[in-house]
C-alpha cells in the first residue's frame, strides 16, 4: 500500500513560501486598480497562515497570484526559493464555489482526475491514493454518488479531498466555507483541523471572518482595506474552536477589528500597550502576540 498520509516535504530550515514586497493590479474599462501595495510574508512548512482582510482588501487576489494564476507588477513570489511564474500540481486552490466539482463525475472520479489528468500517478495508483482522501474526509459510504447529490458541506469535502490527494507544497483556500450554514462551517472548520492534525500540510486561508481566522490559523496577515497592505502579523496558535467563548478570545477579536479599521483607537502606543507589539521595520507591518 502507497504511503500518502504525511505532506511534510521539508528539505530545509528557512520559510517554504515567501511573498516579498508584492503589488498586485488589475485592469478595468476605465482605469488599473491596484489590488495590494508592497506586501511581505513568509510561511513555513506545516504553518496554517491565514490572509484576513474586509472584501476588497485584495486577499483573494493575493492568493491568485500564489497559485501562479497573476503576475506581480512589483515583487517577487517564491517557494522552495524559486521564484512563481505559473501555476502547478505544487499550490493547489480549493475555492468557494460548490460546483468546482465536474457534474458528471463521481466522487472517487473527480478525486482521482487530477493525479490523472497531472501525469501524477497511473490509473491503479491513483485509485488508491483518492480513496485514501475521500475516507480522510469521511465520505467513503459516497465514493460513488455524483456532485448533484450532494450537500454544500459534502461537495466541499470532496474539493478538500482532491487537492490533498495531489500532496501539494501548499494548499490554498479562498474562503471555502464562506457559503456554508453556520452549524456545517463549524463542522468544516472542526474537520479541516483535524486533517491537518494529521496530515500537517501546509495550509494558506482566506478569509474575511476575525474569529474563523483565529480558530483556523495559527498565523494571522492582517491586510488593510483596500489596496490591500500588510498592518499586522499575529501568532493565534494557542486558540481552537473551543477558546471562542473565552474573555481572551473575545478580547483579541476586538483587537484584530481594532487593527483593521479603528486607526484612531489602534494608534502604535496603544497597540503596544495592550497587546505586546513588536514591530517589524524591515515591511512597516508589526507583528501581535495575540
Amino acid at each position: 500500500m502507497a504511503t500518502v498520509t504525511h505532506l511534510n516535504h521539508s528539505s530545509g530550515t528557512g520559510p517554504l513560501l515567501q511573498v516579498d514586497g508584492v503589488s498586485l493590479e488589475y485592469r478595468t474599462p476605465q482605469h488599473v486598480v491596484r489590488a495590494t501595495h508592497q506586501v511581505s510574508f513568509d510561511v513555513h512548512e506545516a504553518d496554517r497562515f491565514v490572509l484576513l482582510g474586509a472584501s476588497g482588501c485584495g486577499k483573494s487576489t493575493l492568493l491568485k497570484a500564489i497559485a501562479g494564476f497573476i503576475a506581480p507588477v512589483e515583487g517577487e513570489i517564491r517557494l522552495d526559493g524559486r521564484a512563481i511564474d505559473a501555476p502547478g500540481p505544487d499550490r493547489i486552490v480549493v475555492f468557494q464555489e460548490f460546483d468546482q466539482l465536474p457534474p458528471w463525475k463521481t466522487v472517487l472520479d473527480n478525486v482521482a482526475f487530477p493525479l490523472l489528468a497531472s501525469r501524477t500517478l497511473g490509473r491503479a495508483e491513483a485509485v488508491e491514493r483518492a480513496k485514501h482522501y475521500i475516507d480522510k474526509v469521511g465520505l467513503t459510504p459516497f465514493a460513488s454518488a455524483f456532485p448533484h447529490t450532494l450537500s454544500g458541506g459534502m461537495k466541499q469535502r470532496v474539493a478538500i479531498a482532491r487537492a490533498l490527494a495531489m500532496q501539494p507544497r501548499v494548499l490554498l483556500m479562498d474562503e471555502p466555507f464562506a457559503a456554508l450554514d453556520a452549524l456545517t462551517r463549524r463542522k468544516m472548520q472542526e474537520e479541516l483541523l483535524a486533517l491537518w492534525d494529521e496530515v500537517r500540510f501546509t495550509l494558506l486561508f482566506v478569509t474575511h471572518s476575525i474569529e474563523e481566522a483565529l480558530v483556523v490559523g495559527n498565523r494571522i496577515g492582517l491586510l488593510s482595506p483596500h489596496p490591500g497592505r500588510l498592518r499586522a502579523e499575529i501568532n493565534s496558535h494557542h486558540f481552537d474552536l473551543l477558546s471562542q467563548g473565552s474573555a481572551e478570545f473575545q478580547q483579541t477579536t476586538q483587537r484584530i477589528h481594532g487593527l483593521l479599521f479603528d486607526d484612531v483607537a489602534y494608534s502604535a502606543p496603544a497597540q503596544a500597550a495592550h497587546a505586546g507589539l513588536r514591530h517589524r521595520q524591515q515591511t512597516g507591518s508589526q507583528r501581535l502576540s495575540a
